[in-house]
């Protein structure tokens, strides 16, 4: 009786993980607007390595990003990012404002979210990169 409750739960769960495979998921990538005159080629390689996946027009979408549920969390980190803060699109506000909210969302580790650094460690920043980063997304921003 055990196995055959068993084989019909694992049953039922390979059927709703091969259904759920169908829900759509946004995986787009917006024309891009705007490109920046970066401060230095070292800024602009540390905006990628740790930053640009989600606050970019130019998402590089990994496999498991067609993977649902994974998908869905990707998608929906990709969206929030953007919405947040794209650096493909012209700025919402005083360049000096979100440079300055950059700089506190990189200071206090909240940026890059920890469930990205799971799968990009690549992303974690030393402290000597991360006021790199900061000083030079501020001379970027600063600079138009």
């Amino acid at each position: 009786m055990a196995k055959k409750i068993l084989f019909i739960a694992v049953g039922v769960l390979v059927i709703l993980g091969a259904a759920i495979q169908f829900v759509p998921v946004n995986r787009t990538n917006p024309p891009v607007t705007q490109t920046l005159n970066w401060s230095s080629p070292e800024t602009k390689t540390l905006w990628v390595r740790a930053c640009a996946e989600c606050h970019t027009n130019e998402t590089v979408w990994p496999p498991y990003a067609y993977v649902a549920p994974i998908s869905w969390l990707v998608s929906h980190n990709v969206t929030e990012g953007r919405r947040e803060l794209n650096l493909s699109q012209p700025l919402r506000g005083q360049p000096a404002r979100v440079a300055n909210e950059i700089s506190e969302k990189i200071n206090s580790g909240e940026m890059p979210p920890r469930d990205y650094i799971l799968l990009h460690p690549e992303a974690v920043l030393s402290t000597a990169e991360k006021r790199s980063l900061i000083d030079g997304l501020r001379a970027t921003l600063g600079g138009r």
